[in-house]
């Protein structure tokens, strides 16, 4: 069975957004976490690169509460209004924090900034072990309650022994394939452009949203006077707007959203990211979870894929604190349940819309300006607000602003 040493209550694969987070979280309710990391020592994961990350009012609470925001040292960008409209179609949703007595509707962090973040609390705990760096190999038997987790590392193969086994270790997930889960794929035909773009006037705490038949093109403000843009075009565009000059970028990318916020001056550095939406079709097995992009990757129109996960990861977390036995079916069980109304209706809204919105059929132009209409309602506009903070179904107590 190993060294006491290697026996964790709860062993985490994957280091990254919701990987570090969970780690954080479970050592707040006094439990023993193993990390297996792969990134080395005084590196951050390849995720944590110059991305914009749009972070729900539901996500800042949580994390202020875990001691990860405010960000040190780090600009952030409140979300104060939304605009969204399609290029051809009548009508547009706006909306405005004040209107609901909210100071913003969520934040924007640079994805190195909160790695960054993240990377100084989990050095401050002390209930857990980091194995880094490491990759995950199989899993192995359960024996008296406990799951066999191979790694390897530098030393060789070694064997951590866990009560639950979580899997958060990406949209290739190792965990997931080691459970026997398989998973459902939609590819959208569209890639996804990010970058840092400087306008002439400073932002004002609008995010803007223009949506195409090729894709949605958003400006999401961050703190440093600059916008992160987010530009999607059909697939077999990609390689010619990757060879675009900054020139044609900024051109591109000013047609696409208009001049709501003014002349766009300069671009930073582009990442290319294919946009496919891959769901497990379980999430737990064997004394094991599957949280993050392992569980759910989902379409990041709406950005709501780390928040989904995020509160994935806190239930979990809750749920364990009050357990006797937290690799149980039982256990596991209620998790998914708990989780259930929120990952529906976020999966669906992000897709839907994805559909909805780049549909290029003359016939569906009426329909999205009627729909664009009624969102802009009091009514429909609330529900909207709340699922973009990230209210929806049954949310974890410290998402709410509870137990900080």
């Amino acid at each position: 069975m190993g060294g006491m040493s290697e026996r964790h209550d709860v062993v985490i694969v994957g280091g990254g957004l919701v990987g570090a987070s969970l780690a954080i979280a479970l050592d707040r309710a006094g439990r023993d976490v193993g990390l297996v990391e792969i990134a080395p020592a005084g590196a951050l994961p390849p995720v944590f690169d110059q991305r914009n990350l749009s972070f729900a009012a539901a996500t800042v609470n949580a994390l202020t509460a875990l001691g990860v925001m405010p960000l040190p040292g780090a600009a952030v960008g409140p979300i104060t209004r939304i605009h969204v409209s399609r290029a051809g179609d009548f009508g547009r949703v706006q909306m405005d924090a004040a209107q609901y007595d909210r100071p913003w509707f969520g934040q924007v962090v640079v994805a190195r900034d909160f790695g960054q973040a993240l990377e100084t609390r989990l050095q401050g705990l002390q209930r857990l072990a980091r194995y880094r760096p490491a990759r995950f190999l199989r899993l192995g038997a359960t024996v008296d309650g406990y799951r066999e987790v191979v790694i390897a590392d530098d030393a060789g193969e070694r064997t951590l022994l866990a009560r639950l086994v979580v899997g958060a270790d990406g949209t290739r997930s190792g965990v997931r394939e080691a459970l026997g889960i398989g998973v459902d794929e939609h590819d959208f035909q569209q890639t996804l452009f990010v970058a840092r773009v400087r306008p002439a006037r400073a932002p004002d705490g609008t995010a803007f949203e223009r949506f195409t038949d090729t894709g949605p093109t958003a400006l999401l403000p961050r703190g440093d006077r600059h916008y992160g843009v987010v530009h999607g075009v059909a697939r077999d565009q990609a390689d010619a707007v990757l060879a675009l000059d900054d020139v044609a970028w900024l051109a591109r990318l000013q047609q696409a959203i208009g001049w709501r916020a003014g002349r766009l001056l300069d671009s930073g550095p582009r990442s290319a990211y294919p946009l496919v939406q891959v769901l497990a079709q379980a999430r737990v097995g064997e004394r094991a979870v599957l949280l993050g992009n392992a569980a759910q990757t989902i379409h990041p129109l709406g950005a709501q894929g780390f928040n989904l996960g995020l509160r994935d990861a806190l239930t979990l977390a809750e749920l364990i604190e009050a357990a006797d036995d937290i690799g149980s079916d039982a256990l596991l069980q209620a998790h998914v349940a708990r989780r259930e109304e929120d990952r529906r209706q976020t999966i669906a809204f992000s897709g839907g819309l994805a559909r909805l919105t780049s549909n290029p059929a003359p016939l569906m132009r009426p329909l999205r300006s009627l729909g664009l209409l009624a969102a802009q309602a009091t009514s429909m506009q609330s529900m909207l607000v709340g699922g973009a903070m990230g209210f929806r179904g049954e949310v974890p107590a410290l998402c709410r602003g509870a137990g900080a």
